[in-house]
């Protein structure tokens, strides 16, 4: 796993100086609200000891906020983002955080500054269970996943957008009560998110 994160951890700025063809780049940052839910998976020694609990519903639409920031030109863009989501639902807590490398293709509609985006992102998950009555356990596992929207100049240096990304992943924590043995072990398979963006060029 530790060489998986690390390929990972590499391969994420190789990724972008791909991304730097011929044209002129220019930075920009964002600020990012959205919605996202969790597929989680479950151990069967989970679901056994604790009655096959819904861990599903910890995550679930559970508002997510995003910092980010990278280069963009008139054809592409390549960013960093950082985001924080938290639920919790009959007694079972967990805290999820997002550190992710994209890349999106821009695909204009008119002449007004609407462009269709979609790309890919690589990055990393800190999953982390801190329940009422278990003991705190946290992961750091990959992310990968895919992303599209809809992009709206409003100015020159400013931009509004809506978009869907979707990550896969396989974050671990174990589930144990305060002193004792583990319980079993929860999955972070997969997140989907919904979120608005504003950008601002610099």
């Amino acid at each position: 796993m530790k060489s998986t994160i690390t390929k990972l951890v590499l391969a994420t700025p190789l990724v972008f100086c791909a991304a730097t063809a011929a044209q002129a780049d220019e930075n920009f940052a964002s600020l990012t609200w959205g919605q996202t839910s969790n597929n989680m998976q479950k151990s069967s020694a989970l679901n056994a000891n604790l009655n096959n609990p819904n861990f599903d519903s910890v995550i679930n639409n559970e508002t997510t906020w995003g910092v980010r920031a990278g280069q963009q030109n008139d054809s592409a863009r390549y960013y960093a983002t950082y985001e924080y989501i938290s639920g919790s639902n009959n007694g079972l807590k967990l805290r999820q955080q997002n550190l992710l490398g994209s890349y999106d293709v821009f695909y204009p509609l008119n002449q007004s500054g609407t462009q269709v985006f979609g790309g890919g992102t690589l990055g990393l998950v800190k999953l982390e269970q801190n329940g009422s009555g278990f003991s705190h356990d946290s992961n750091i596992s990959y992310a990968a996943g895919l992303q599209a929207g809809l992009l709206q100049d409003i100015s020159q240096r400013v931009s509004l957008e809506g978009g869907y990304r979707y990550l896969r992943s396989n974050a671990t924590v174990d589930v144990a009560p305060h002193g004792a043995g583990s319980l079993g072990k929860v999955d972070l398979h997969s997140s989907g998110q919904w979120y608005l963006g504003a950008n601002y060029q610099f």
